[in-house]
């Protein structure tokens, strides 16, 4: 009789934590975990003459980085593949080790280094995302070859 008793607790147990599961996720375009769905916050990038509209994350780092704008920034090339830019104050983290970055993607080295990339390729590295450019193209041609004055603005 104790083991049935056993056997049938283990079952409701099982049954619900299987029924625990949390789906309150959406597709976006990164695939970033909860922490990292899209919101509904647009910004705007402007380089140049060009103006890209990208979407922001629903975290704390993207939540600080929104509230330095506008921000206007000399970006510095690196590696043809990405600007980056030493932001005078540390943002909240929460990097994620490697994978696939997008043309696009908008991110966070250590804990103030913004980084705008536009390749995509693989990497070992770790970043805290904080959103991307809803549609990347052009921007490798707007970024261009050596720095180049970035303006991040809501939308």
């Amino acid at each position: 009789m104790k083991i049935g008793i056993a056997i049938f607790i283990c079952f409701v147990c099982v049954s619900l934590f299987a029924c625990s599961k949390n789906d309150n996720t959406t597709p976006n375009q990164n695939n970033g975990t909860s922490n990292n769905i899209p919101s509904n916050s647009k910004m705007k990038i402007t380089v140049g003459t060009a103006v890209f509209t990208a979407t922001l994350y629903d975290n704390p780092s993207a939540t600080a980085f929104r509230a330095m704008f506008p921000l206007t920034i000399n970006m510095t090339e690196l590696n043809n593949n990405e600007k980056y830019f030493d932001l005078p104050n540390p943002l909240p983290t929460n990097a994620s080790v490697g994978g696939t970055i997008k043309a696009g993607d908008l991110t966070l080295y250590g804990s103030n280094t913004l980084v705008l990339f536009y390749k995509s390729f693989n990497t070992s590295y770790s970043y805290t995302k904080l959103g991307y450019v809803d549609n990347p193209t052009g921007l490798a041609t707007a970024l261009g070859n050596g720095n180049v004055i970035v303006k991040f603005e809501n939308n």
